[in-house]
């Protein structure tokens, strides 16, 4: 999410009233989760094993409980408690939307609204656009010319829809990201703040979810077609031309590239990068990025330890594979 205006690192420091490290004059643009960082925003850590990700990560200042000095051209405020002070910007800086019923959108001409269509604040509907029954579109929503939404479909706020859309009856489009601390006596919430924005001649299937970003966008390039049952995380990114069947889950902060395609049943963890091209087979489960053009497939659940040790030896017989028939071929004509 962008600050407007941008603001200071002493301004955000005395609204958390913590303490800072760097010039006081040092500007925060954006706030943003480490995965969508860009110069200028603010992003926070609380696990010492990521401090040095964020310390080194494109964010310009960090949010973190840990006194260090900061690295050049940055600035460091400091927290007891970062994942709350981070929520307590966004917050501050973008104040969640309240419910909103039976506002009058901006209709385009020859859109068709069926009944009991409920909009938000700030919605503006493009041309020849068509709403079936029962649809319920929040505050802040963009939906292009031709676009269909089939009734039932949920719109949140802040969503762009592009032009030729269909999404198909049940879908959620916006839902609020899956991201929790784990606390002593439970879980706290990361509050949602970004959008979602679908490219044009998208398709989203029956009963298909796609949560917004936790301060970035969720977003789906043009001519990609989802099938039904499908989960899209926050602030995943999916490229263009892409084809994901039914029942995939993507979790958040993913990135699948243009023409990638995911058979049914496939599982993405976050953080991955899925290349150009790939294709990814039913049931297959990700561990790690996938490389531009290849096929792959399979992953078959194990305590994983167990199934670490195994793989591990199974990559030391094969790398020596070779010496050990040698050795049996030489042991052979001995005898």
């Amino acid at each position: 999410m962008k600050l407007t205006p941008a603001r200071t690192v002493a301004e955000l420091a005395a609204f958390l009233g913590t303490e800072f490290e760097g010039d006081p004059n040092h500007v925060v643009s954006g706030i943003n989760e480490i995965h969508r960082v860009v110069p200028g925003d603010l992003t926070f850590v609380d696990i010492p094993k990521y401090f040095q990700r964020a310390l080194t990560s494109q964010a310009t200042t960090i949010l973190l409980n840990q006194r260090t000095e900061a690295p050049p051209g940055k600035a460091l405020i400091f927290s007891d408690d970062p994942f709350r002070d981070y929520n307590r910007l966004t917050e501050h800086y973008d104040p969640r939307l309240p419910f909103v019923f039976n506002e009058q959108p901006t209709l385009g001409e020859g859109t068709q609204i069926g009944k009991n269509v409920v909009f938000g604040k700030n919605v503006v509907v493009g041309k020849n656009v068509v709403v079936g029954h029962n649809v319920s579109i929040g505050s802040h929503v963009i939906i292009g010319d031709e676009s269909i939404l089939f009734p039932n479909v949920v719109v949140y706020d802040n969503v762009v829809i592009g032009k030729s859309v269909c999404i198909q009856s049940g879908a959620i489009i916006g839902g609020e990201a899956f991201y929790f601390k784990k606390r002593e006596n439970g879980r706290d919430k990361m509050y949602t703040h970004g959008r979602v924005i679908i490219g044009d001649h998208v398709e989203i299937g029956a009963n298909t979810t796609v949560d917004r970003g936790v301060s970035a966008d969720t977003i789906i390039g043009e001519h990609t077609k989802i099938d039904n049952l499908v989960q899209i995380g926050h602030d995943t990114v999916i490229g263009k031309r892409c084809l994901i069947a039914a029942q995939v889950g993507i979790a958040g902060a993913t990135d699948v590239h243009d023409d990638v395609t995911i058979w049914g049943q496939a599982g993405v963890p976050s953080g991955i990068t899925i290349g150009r091209g790939a294709t990814l087979q039913a049931k297959s489960g990700v561990i790690s990025d996938l490389e531009e053009g290849k096929v792959y497939f399979g992953f078959v659940a194990k305590e994983a330890k167990k199934y670490w040790r195994e793989l591990a030896t199974i990559e030391q017989v094969v790398e020596r594979f070779p010496e050990m028939v040698k050795m049996l071929h030489d042991n052979g004509e001995k005898a």
